[in-house]
């Protein structure tokens, strides 16, 4: 079952007794969560109706007693479950998962990593449970997602500022979400988002970005990259120098994937480097004109010896980056 269908169930009030909710995108699992602990119960059910453990701190056999107690003046009660992948006892819930209480709503949020349905429980949860992988996106799919998310807010944005959004944020969307909400709470229903409010509100620059200096890369401009990484060096916080170098550091490992591809389609190439389209490829067959795939791997080696050493990373920050990435 997928996310939107979920949270139109639980809007319609329409609740399972057991929520698996597993996967590496820990937004949807929460989402779902924080919906079932918000919405379920009223103010006044909740003392006594509603438990929220943890997966260190919970035994299988304590949870399962929990789930057998019987709510107080209430059709339901809830009972929640973060971080269960480090519950020791998570297995041993097998047998409850395939006889449930149909008065107790059980929430089980394993977190960061997908659940093996092979296993005993998994077996139960599939015959009895609503169960959910909460997959990551893709890159090319981030910019999609924030204008659908930002439209449930009754805000529009331009493709040109979701991109830079999606560009600049990677795909993690509860990092995505607080940055989208300053937006939301800055500019009234009925904007049209531009990339001029992308920086002022959230702080990424149109022209002085990580993606700008890529393109400056691309093509060896100089001058270019050098006058972004002066502005970097002038703005670290919104500008921060491991978040840069990691940029670099994919941007220039996709690169070099394209190498290793010179006979597919355009089409099967941007797959294969997980673009967001082939308006994307462009850059990286520019940069291909410019960088043999030796000169990628020192640029490459560059940026994990960076990453790696925090003097290093302070003193590179000081240091215009053409000196590493255009001249070699």
């Amino acid at each position: 079952m997928d996310f939107q269908t979920i949270k139109q169930q639980l809007s319609q009030k329409e609740y399972k007794p057991v929520y698996f909710l597993h996967g590496t995108e820990s937004y949807f699992i929460d989402a779902i969560a924080d919906e079932l602990e918000a919405n379920v119960l009223g103010a006044g059910e909740k003392a006594f109706n509603q438990s929220i453990f943890y997966g260190k701190e919970i035994d299988a056999r304590t949870l399962i007693d929990t789930c057998y107690r019987y709510p107080m003046m209430s059709p339901y009660q809830v009972v929640i479950v973060k971080e269960a992948q480090e519950m020791k006892t998570l297995n041993d819930l097998a047998n409850y998962v395939e006889k449930p209480v149909q008065t107790t709503i059980l929430v089980l949020c394993h977190k960061h990593k997908k659940f093996s349905l092979s296993s005993g429980l998994g077996k139960s949860l599939k015959k009895a449970a609503l169960v959910f992988e909460a997959k990551s996106l893709y890159d090319n799919q981030v910019p999609d997602w924030i204008q659908n998310y930002l439209k449930q807010k009754k805000r529009n944005i331009q493709s040109e500022a979701a991109n830079l959004v999606g560009e600049y944020l990677g795909t993690e969307l509860s990092k995505i979400t607080n940055e989208l909400e300053k937006l939301v709470i800055n500019l009234p229903e009925g904007t049209t988002i531009t990339t001029k409010h992308i920086e002022e509100y959230i702080g990424i620059s149109k022209d002085y970005n990580i993606f700008e200096l890529q393109k400056a890369l691309s093509n060896r401009d100089i001058f270019k990259a050098t006058r972004i990484v002066i502005y970097f060096n002038a703005n670290p916080k919104k500008n921060p120098l491991v978040l840069v170098i990691s940029s670099l550091y994919s941007f220039f490992s996709k690169l070099l994937m394209l190498y290793a591809v010179p006979k597919l389609s355009d089409d099967e190439v941007v797959k294969t480097l997980e673009l967001r389209s082939t308006y994307f490829l462009k850059d990286y067959r520019l940069a291909a004109k410019y960088y043999s795939a030796t000169k990628v791997a020192a640029v490459i080696g560059i940026c994990e010896s960076t990453t790696l050493n925090q003097k290093v990373l302070t003193s590179t920050a000081r240091t215009p980056m053409k000196a590493n990435c255009c001249e070699k």
